[in-house]
């Protein structure tokens, strides 16, 4: 008899993980198969953006990520003698709107391991050195045939998530194009080691024409750095130790220092494609498997973790009930953030090649707080709006407090697996009982601001600052998704804009 899950998730990178996290707090039954024998050894991505971190601190797992990495340290660019410090962005100004402001450094290895660990209370554990040989769907679910540890098994799925990288057997399996190109002269030699003779005070880069450098990071709490060697056209890619010296010598025209005890290799062929769609039937797509980007801005890691964090709570919503419909919101919201992804980071990578000191420059798009899903299936243009947001928006943070006085933030509240409404003014107060919500699927917080409405959470706005971040100027209720977006505004016909929202999004009541 075949095994019966929820879902199946194939590839235990960072998209696959989250996912997975995501899927399990909220009783959906996983599993999550990876053909490596085990985790991820290396560097690799190792920026995490200010709005990834937004969703690990809901997930549970930012105390542990921002324990083991650090800010970036500024870059140091060797010029012949000299080395020119310069910071690749400003540091951004507090608001109570955006906790996390800056990239934070860390290498993959480290957020890969992380991210798993909020597994383990939910019984769930990757499932290494197992891998998929096939999958087949029909009208109710997938067939998928792996092979792990114990041999071949097949096991029966209602969905499947392929998270299994670039060269995704999950993609290919249903026949879905991966649109783009692959510039296989340009590559690029990346690796962990010890660098004798070399500070770790900075992020060495020493820069050559044609866009060929070398670059130094120093990784956090040790002595590793992660070094990047932009190879010539046509140059063997030599991974031994000896060539590997002899080729950093070269570029950074120093024969003072040397790499020693290297930890991981690779050779890195830049990528630039597209999913040209991220479902198929009950099969859907995430992270490199379904866009894959140049190394420039620390974009690929942080797009996965968000396509995962917008399709874990869809596919645990129409699991319980809600209309099937909801899936199809998941590319149409995903897919045009990856195109842009995809354009910014080419355009910087592009950039490194005409030695523009616009290459190395970071900025708000970046960091992905000003991600939107405006005008999208779940986010009408149409839709009501405050003073500073729409429906589709990301759900910025703010100052409250409890009944106590006891200073809280918004963060605190809409943290979970949950959604949220708002209500602010005492028309809406007295209207949050009378939105109905169905008891299947993810809950919904009811929250009344400065004042009581029934059994809702009651919080005070005592500095103004919900009211001025969220742009409130009359009574207004704001429901906010579980992946921290919001997903309606509504200061007319409040209730009925809530409940025809929530006819969308949640399971069908009889």
């Amino acid at each position: 008899m075949l095994e019966d899950l929820d879902v199946l998730i194939v590839g235990a990178g960072p998209a696959g993980s989250t996912l997975a996290v995501d899927l399990a707090r909220r009783g959906v039954s996983t599993r999550i198969i990876d053909k490596s024998p085990h985790g991820f050894p290396g560097s690799r991505a190792k920026g995490i953006q200010p709005r990834s971190l937004e969703v690990f601190e809901d997930l549970g797992a930012l105390d542990d990520i921002l324990a083991a990495g650090s800010p970036y340290p500024p870059l140091g660019i060797h010029l012949g003698p000299v080395r020119i410090p310069k910071r690749m962005s400003k540091p951004a100004p507090e608001s109570d709107a955006t906790p996390y402001r800056d990239t934070w450094l860390i290498p993959q290895f480290s957020t890969d391991s992380i991210i798993q660990k909020q597994l383990a209370p939910f019984g769930v554990q990757v499932e290494y050195g197992t891998e998929l040989l096939g999958v087949e769907q029909d009208d109710s679910g997938v067939t998928a045939r792996i092979a792990g540890p114990s041999g071949p098994e097949e096991l029966r799925a209602r969905y499947v998530v392929g998270a299994d990288g670039g060269a995704s057997l999950v993609r290919k399996s249903v026949g879905i194009a991966f649109e783009g190109q692959t510039n296989e002269a340009d590559r690029m030699i990346i690796l962990d080691c010890r660098i004798e003779g070399l500070g770790r005070n900075h992020w060495h880069v020493w820069p050559g024409l044609g866009g060929r450098f070398a670059g130094a990071c120093p990784l956090p709490h040790g002595d590793l750095f992660q070094v990047m060697i932009r190879l010539q056209p046509g140059e063997a890619p030599d991974l031994s130790d000896a060539a590997l010296n002899e080729r950093f010598r070269k570029q950074t025209r120093s024969g003072k220092l040397r790499l020693s005890d290297i930890q991981w290799k690779t050779v890195f062929r830049p990528n630039i494609r597209l999913a040209a769609r991220y479902r198929e039937g009950r099969v859907f797509l995430a992270g490199d498997a379904a866009h894959v980007h140049t190394p420039m801005g620390a974009q690929g890691l942080n797009t996965g973790i968000q396509d995962a964090y917008n399709l874990g709570w869809k596919l645990g919503q129409v699991l319980a009930g809600a209309p099937e419909t909801l899936l199809e919101s998941y590319e149409a919201e995903r897919q045009p953030i990856a195109a842009r992804v995809l354009g910014l980071s080419t355009a910087k990578y592009e950039a490194l090649n005409r030695l523009d000191p616009a290459s190395i420059k970071r900025g708000a798009d970046e960091k992905q707080l000003g991600i939107t899903y405006k005008g999208g299936p779940l986010a009408s243009s149409e839709a009501e709006a405050t003073t500073t947001l729409q429906s589709g928006d990301r759900a910025p943070d703010a100052k409250l407090a409890d009944q106590d006085r006891t200073p809280l933030r918004l963060f605190d509240v809409t943290r979970g697996p949950a959604f949220t409404l708002f209500a602010i003014g005492q028309e809406a107060r007295a209207e949050l009982a009378a939105v109905t919500w169905p008891e299947n699927g993810a809950g919904l917080t009811r929250v009344a601001i400065d004042g009581t409405a029934g059994k809702a959470l009651s919080l005070s706005d005592p500095q103004g600052s919900f009211r001025s971040i969220y742009g409130i100027a009359a009574d207004t209720l704001i429901l906010i998704r579980p992946d921290g977006y919001i997903g309606e505004i509504a200061t007319h016909d409040r209730i009925a804009a809530i409940n025809n929202f929530a006819s969308l999004v949640a399971p069908i009541t009889a």
